[in-house]
């Protein structure tokens, strides 16, 4: 699955096989990275809510400047390794993602939402380098056949990250002897310290490390291709699912822990942090699962199933049943783990040297993580956190049309 010699003709020779496997090693630590990052951005929302006294909608321009950050760097993350290649693109984001948590460092100290703002939005527009480079690179290192099957494994480490992520927040930021605004946040800081440090670590072994350049590859593949990017209609389609599938996504989790402790009798903050870890290890059990069933099941069939599924399950959540509920929503996160790796494996498969670029505008439908907790806060401040919910409903509903036109088309 991982690798197939013939379609290596960048790198030729015995040695092709343990190259790309490397590589795929390395790109795989990134999805880790990432992972972490926004397993720890949810617990942040509700953090700031208490800490920093911001309202739901308020706390909901976390996600929006982190997810921003994607649709502002992914056509120049693009633009730049269509001439420096993917090696440089990761760097490059690498050290963006630790900028961006060193800023955490100011931002504690002034207690300034709007400063951790702009600190999410420069790890965001690292991780936005990251996923431009290292989600097209994952589906071209091997055979194109099994392309979303490659990067569902890649990413099940994503659902690690995001696992980790709130264990981390939750011990930390919810600590009970965290009383004033300065406590509550001196753990934040110290956490995103230690991320930095992490990060560049990572970040000089990748420079030290020598990478298989699939450009050449990627020019070999798509010779005689005369059509233009948008009249691929499984891109076009690509990007629209993908940006309500990431919408639904953030939507989900950026308000999880208001939710549970709204529908769980007397939930604290804390036990909803490990809760959400809980939806996390779904989510991630749901990536390796789905990984090994794709080998059985088509990925367009798995794709219909899955979003058919959260849409019922959101609906059980809409309906604010006690304790019934929450658990349809920690369900939610085992059906949405393949929603992304796939669909953005459909978009840009067999694009050829549009790869880049395609890949860059399927990133850039990130976007929809920016918007929806916004809506979704203020819907929660008007109505309920349980009727906010509709909306990640209505995003699922989209990707189910998506999957069935693909599952029609091959």
């Amino acid at each position: 699955m991982l690798v197939n010699k013939t379609t290596a003709p960048a790198w030729r020779g015995q040695n092709a096989v343990s190259n790309y496997r490397l590589a795929f090693t390395l790109v795989t630590v990134l999805f880790f990275l990432w992972g972490l990052s926004y397993g720890l951005l949810d617990v942040l929302n509700k953090h700031f809510q208490d800490v920093l006294h911001v309202t739901k909608a308020q706390s909901g321009l976390l996600q929006a400047a982190y997810f921003g950050a994607y649709f502002v760097i992914a056509l120049p993350a693009g633009f730049f390794m269509d001439r420096y290649g993917y090696k440089a693109g990761v760097l490059v984001g690498l050290c963006l993602y630790a900028l961006g948590a060193l800023l955490f460092v100011p931002a504690a100290a002034a207690a300034s939402f709007n400063l951790f703002l702009l600190a999410l939005f420069v790890i965001a527009l690292g991780l936005g380098c990251l996923e431009t480079a290292a989600n097209p690179y994952a589906t071209v290192l091997g055979d194109p056949s099994g392309a979303e099957r490659r990067l569902n494994l890649s990413q099940s480490f994503n659902g690690l990250g995001q696992f980790i992520g709130p264990v981390i927040g939750g011990s930390l930021f919810f600590s009970a002897t965290q009383g004033t605004t300065t406590e509550g946040l001196a753990s934040v800081k110290t956490t995103y310290v230690v991320i930095a440090v992490l990060v560049l670590a990572i970040a000089f072994v990748f420079g030290r490390t020598r990478l298989p350049d699939i450009r050449a590859q990627e020019a070999e593949e798509s010779s005689g291709d005369r059509k233009s990017l948008w009249q691929h209609g499984h891109f076009t389609g690509g990007v629209i699912a993908q940006f309500f599938y990431v919408a639904a996504q953030v939507g989900v989790g950026a308000f999880f822990i208001n939710y549970t402790t709204e529908h769980w009798q007397n939930l604290s903050n804390q036990n909803a942090s490990y809760l959400l870890s809980v939806g996390m290890i779904s989510f991630m059990v749901g990536r390796f699962f789905s990984t090994w069933l794709m080998g059985r099941v088509r990925p367009a069939t798995l794709l219909v199933v899955y979003a058919a599924i959260n849409i019922l399950l959101c609906a059980v959540v809409v309906s604010g049943v006690e304790t019934l509920s929450v658990i349809a929503l920690v369900a939610i996160f085992f059906f949405m783990s393949i929603m992304f790796p796939t669909l953005f494996a459909m978009g840009v498969k067999n694009m050829g040297k549009q790869t880049k670029r395609a890949s860059s505008l399927m990133i850039m439908a990130i976007v929809g993580g920016a918007i929806m907790p916004y809506l979704m806060g203020a819907v929660a401040d008007r109505y309920s956190t349980a009727v906010a919910y509709a909306l990640p409903l209505l995003c699922f509903a989209v990707v189910l049309a998506y999957g069935l036109r693909q599952r029609a088309h091959h």
